[in-house]
């Protein structure tokens, strides 16, 4: 891509800017760094002349809120919230099912399999739920390998045919624990490479809010929302209500 093009990201997506920071609302397609190609958010913008640093990071085939540091600084600020968990993160997902309950917490450890993917740190069989909390019994936990507190929680936004809209935080903040655990628990995000090498394209997954404490001398609080696309939407077919995010 060229300086242009990063001009034309910027313009477009572009939901929040204050002197230490950028959020981007970042379409689906584009990494945000650490690719070799054309599609590395970082690199764009370096080529074309303005330094950014990823405060966290969301897949390339996910899109939503990015959250980028302009300096140093500013990057150790910002990181460290996310890392002491003062960060408010909301996500949009579309599962590939039905059958959900109203709200729920997913409360499994994870860990690194073969090939460096993520996993539950436990037998599949071992998974209960109880009231709308899915666990595992503390003596089923590997302890082969080394494993992760992850915790998600949902609320059902919307279901219709074959496909549930939720709102998901993730209390911890582990490498793909949204798509894991949910695929772990019988309802995988569609459109998920992750559980489904056939598919092609982006995942029915989206950043869609942020809150975080402003870098530097404007220290307050930042709430922002990115909305969601078109492509986005696609992915849950007809019969989705139009105000369905209304006072969510």
């Amino acid at each position: 891509m060229t300086e242009a093009d990063w001009t034309e990201i910027r313009a477009r997506d572009t939901i929040h800017e204050d002197d230490g920071c950028l959020v981007l609302n970042k379409p689906a397609g584009l990494s945000v760094m650490g690719e070799r190609h054309d599609t590395d958010l970082v690199r764009i913008a370096a080529e074309a002349g303005e330094t950014l640093y990823p405060a966290h990071r969301i897949d390339k085939v996910t899109s939503g809120a990015i959250l980028l540091a302009k300096d140093v600084k500013a990057h150790g600020e910002l990181t460290r919230q996310f890392n002491k968990r003062t960060v408010g993160k909301t996500y949009l997902a579309i599962t590939a099912s039905r059958g959900l309950p109203e709200a729920g917490t997913v409360e499994l450890p994870l860990s690194v399999g073969r090939k460096n993917r993520v996993r539950v740190a436990a037998p599949r069989e071992s998974i209960a739920e109880h009231g709308g909390v899915w666990t595992v019994p503390d003596g089923d936990v590997f302890t082969h390998v080394k494993s992760y507190e992850s915790v998600t929680a949902f609320r059902r936004l919307w279901e219709g045919g074959e496909r549930t809209l939720l709102s998901v935080r993730p209390e911890t903040g582990r490498r793909h624990q949204i798509r894991v655990h949910l695929a772990w628990i019988g309802h995988p995000i569609i459109g998920d490479p992750l559980f489904d090498k056939a598919v092609t394209g982006r995942t029915g997954l989206h950043s869609w809010r942020l809150a975080f404490d402003a870098p530097g001398a404007d220290g307050g609080r930042v709430e922002v929302e990115a909305t969601p696309g078109g492509d986005f939407w696609a992915l849950a077919g007809d019969g989705v209500p139009g105000d369905v995010l209304a006072g969510v």
